[in-house]
């Protein structure tokens, strides 16, 4: 069970619904796969209502998530907290720093990709253990940029006409089932993905496995245009999407200065 807290440990007075959440994130955090609320109301010594009400505030706010199976596991908001702290502590020094805390502390693998030749390719790779391994997508890999988030992004900064031409130039073969293959439907997606700042793709280049970019340098000189993404299962894209793509949004402002 998890270890009750000493009163004359700390202050005398003290918020117990706090103390009780945090007990009930400890716990949570020791179980991978996930626990149950009962398992959680045994371990902590609490009630069950407690711990429902406390279950759900906890996923509101982002810092649990509830599975289809109703077990609980950490949530993305906590990985935040965590990279605030270390990044007040001692930030990274250069974008390969960046790119493999961010992968260590969400879990997934990140990418960076820039035009190299007039084609968006990849250009570093850092894998996440949380991230289904996508072979392809290697440092250098130039194809698939219509069906891939990264190549979706660079695509964006392109003037229609030249994106007509790049698409007519480099074919729009299928991937997957869902691979957009029609100059109609891109444009459609891009224009959505526009108004967002976050270009997607969920199983569009490779089954089972989702995808979000953005757009980090945005110059007049396409080689020097540069865009972040990261790679997850579908399953975790259906569940962490608004937390993950803000997460994105922000990692793309701190990675910046550091290109």
């Amino acid at each position: 069970m998890v270890e009750q807290r000493r009163s004359s440990d700390g202050p005398s007075k003290m918020i117990q619904s706090v103390q009780r959440a945090l007990r009930i994130m400890e716990l949570v955090g020791k179980h991978r796969e996930g626990v149950s609320a009962p398992r959680i109301a045994f371990e902590c010594r609490l009630n069950r209502a407690t711990v429902y009400n406390l279950l759900r505030t906890l996923v509101h706010e982002g810092y649990l998530c509830r599975g289809d199976d109703g077990r609980y596991t950490l949530g993305l908001e906590l990985s935040d907290r965590y990279s605030e702290l270390t990044q007040a502590m001692a930030g990274p020094r250069t974008a390969g720093e960046f790119m493999r805390r961010m992968s260590t502390e969400t879990g997934y693998s990140t990418f960076v990709a820039r035009f190299v030749e007039g084609r968006p390719a990849v250009t570093a790779v850092t894998e996440g253990n949380r991230s289904p391994h996508v072979e392809d997508l290697i440092v250098g890999f130039d194809d698939g940029a219509h069906a891939t988030a990264l190549g979706k992004a660079l695509l964006g900064t392109l003037e229609p006409r030249e994106r007509e031409q790049f698409l007519k130039d480099a074919g729009m073969r299928p991937f997957t089932g869902r691979t957009l293959t029609e100059p109609e439907a891109l444009e459609h997606d891009l224009l959505v993905a526009g108004e967002s700042g976050v270009y997607a793709e969920f199983g569009q280049f490779q089954d089972g496995v989702g995808c979000a970019a953005v757009v980090v340098c945005d110059s007049e000189n396409p080689a020097a245009r540069v865009v972040l993404a990261a790679a997850m299962p579908l399953d975790d894209a259906s569940r962490f999407w608004p937390e993950f793509t803000q997460r994105l949004r922000r990692a793309a402002v701190e990675l910046q200065p550091l290109l």
